[in-house]
């Protein structure tokens, strides 16, 4: 399981404006919500965030529109088994038009809890920041 698989959980409820964010970074309207609708991130960890967002609700979309047209798959498709219910983030570096987000992902699958490590790389594109690959710890 990764953030650079593809595979997330089919589209359900998004969030209203003034739900909790699920990255945890706020209110969904305020934090994620209009990175996820098309706006470019304002920093990678920020991508991160809405990705992570993107993971937990469904939205597919996103996860195309932020991935690098190099590294990312033909296909995402999508696991209805994952719920996210967590995310931290540890370190977030960004050096000209590269960056490294570390986080840790809590998520429950089949009654089971579990965590996902990773050192996410991204790339500015274009003004944008994408998403190009992970090291699963």
């Amino acid at each position: 399981m990764s953030f650079g698989s593809a595979s997330s959980r089919p589209s359900v409820s998004r969030p209203s404006a003034h739900a909790a964010c699920p990255c945890g970074g706020g209110v969904f309207g305020a934090c994620c919500a209009p990175i996820v609708d098309g706006a470019p991130a304002p920093s990678a960890e920020r991508l991160m965030r809405s990705r992570y967002t993107a993971f937990a609700v469904g939205d597919e979309a996103h996860l195309v529109r932020s991935w690098h047209p190099r590294t990312r798959p033909e296909h995402i498709d999508v696991d209805d088994g994952t719920v996210w219910t967590g995310l931290d983030i540890e370190e977030a570096v960004e050096d000209g038009d590269a960056a490294v987000v570390a986080f840790r992902a809590r998520w429950r699958q089949a009654g089971r809890d579990g965590e996902l490590v990773e050192r996410s790389r991204f790339a500015r594109r274009g003004g944008r920041w994408v998403y190009v690959d992970g090291e699963v710890t």
